[in-house]
């Protein structure tokens, strides 16, 4: 593919607001996770709750948005300057040619689970101020976002569990390479909700302390929310040492609805094809961002696909120790991280995890030190075997 430019780019989660404090944590190796005292929850676990989010107001001319998700939308948006610099690119391109990318889970399903707490006792029905449509509507981001910079152009929910927000950046590179658009806002945003952590409790993946990724004692994920946005455009002018978009590579194994294929089939494809996508080999890969949930047959599955196409040559690690599983925003949080990972040669280390997984042959980090990054490949895997590599660069 033809690299494209991240000419801006941003994430906060429980880490703090920005990337300067994503940067801090990671070099500390501190972890965000604090035990679950989200709403009504009763769960012995742990959670990366992302502070201030319900202290955000929108704008009084997108009040119909309001909900948890879009509020942290807002937040997202306006750090690190990533609002302005995305106000830039439409006064160069115009409303219709800048498009909206982005990936969620839930949006924002909260809102309806706070809405049925006040049906009408008799009818059942739910209250009149609800709005389905600019709130739970797996669309609402998209077209909040869209909204809010007055955008006129194309516009895309992702919403493939925990790819969603590594596939919209295949999805506008696509867009770009075909002149539809000339820059695409990028990203995802997932916010805590019951409907997440009670269901992933039922299926008996949550761990009661703070998640161990590739760890030989790994028993469960923690669930985390975020925000993480890029602004792609072409990379005809990038400066040098500005990060590039090399390649995106996806893949649909369709083993099972909520396992992984034990070998990692579909995972390898998706690093394979971005990989190719690139115009690159596996030894030209300095640090991988796994997908590393914390689960047993999550990072088992992963590790043999990494083992199988790196060896143990490549430093990788998975950063949602330190973050949380933020679902749907994972890809794009984690797209951020690579970006820090190549500007400034670090290599994330592995809050929470102490012992690597003997029995998975891969280089793992358990905590974060210096070191040349020129390409960083980050992985997303979702539920029913939805998968995206992203290959990241640095302009010469």
């Amino acid at each position: 593919m033809t690299p494209l430019l991240l000419s801006a780019y941003t994430a906060t989660t429980c880490l703090g607001r920005g990337l300067d404090a994503t940067r801090d944590a990671l070099r500390a190796g501190r972890s965000g996770l604090a035990p679950c005292a989200f709403e009504t929850v009763q769960l012995d676990t742990w959670v990366g709750e992302v502070a201030g989010v319900d202290d955000e107001r929108l704008p009084a001319a997108l009040a119909d948005y309001d909900c948890r998700n879009n509020r942290l939308v807002q937040r997202g948006l306006e750090t690190d300057g990533f609002a302005d610099r995305v106000r830039e690119a439409v006064a160069r391109y115009g409303t219709t040619r800048v498009g909206v990318f982005l990936g969620t889970s839930t949006s924002g399903i909260l809102e309806t689970e706070l809405a049925y707490r006040r049906r009408d006792p008799v009818t059942g029905a739910l209250p009149g101020d609800f709005r389905y449509r600019t709130t739970h509507n797996s669309f609402s981001l998209a077209a909040f976002t869209r909204d809010y910079f007055g955008l006129e152009g194309m516009a895309m929910a992702i919403s493939t569990a925990c790819s969603s927000s590594a596939k919209v950046f295949a999805a506008a590179a696509r867009q770009i390479e075909l002149g539809m658009i000339d820059a695409a806002v990028v990203g995802g945003v997932d916010t805590l909700c019951l409907t997440t952590l009670y269901g992933f409790a039922s299926l008996q993946l949550t761990s009661p302390q703070p998640c161990r990724p590739y760890d030989a004692a790994r028993d469960g994920i923690s669930i985390g929310e975020g925000a993480g946005f890029a602004l792609l455009e072409r990379a005809t002018h990038a400066a040098p040492g500005s990060v590039l978009l090399l390649g995106a590579g996806e893949s649909s194994d369709a083993y099972h609805m909520s396992s992984p294929h034990p070998e990692g089939l579909g995972a390898r494809l998706a690093m394979e094809a971005a990989l190719k996508a690139a115009g690159l080999a596996p030894a030209d890969i300095d640090y991988i961002n796994l997908h590393g949930t914390a689960t047993p047959a999550n990072d088992a599955a992963e590790g043999r696909a990494v083992s199988a196409l790196f060896g143990d040559r490549v430093a990788c690690s998975s950063t949602k120790g330190a973050t949380g599983h933020t679902l749907g925003a994972a890809g794009a949080v984690e797209a951020a991280i690579c970006a820090l990972a190549l500007t400034d040669g670090l290599l994330p280390g592995s809050p929470g995890t102490a012992t690597p997984d003997p029995a998975i042959p891969v280089q793992y980090l358990l905590e974060t030190r210096r070191g040349r990054v020129r390409h960083a490949l980050s992985n997303s895997f979702g539920f029913g075997g939805s998968n995206c590599a992203l290959v990241f660069g640095l302009a010469a």
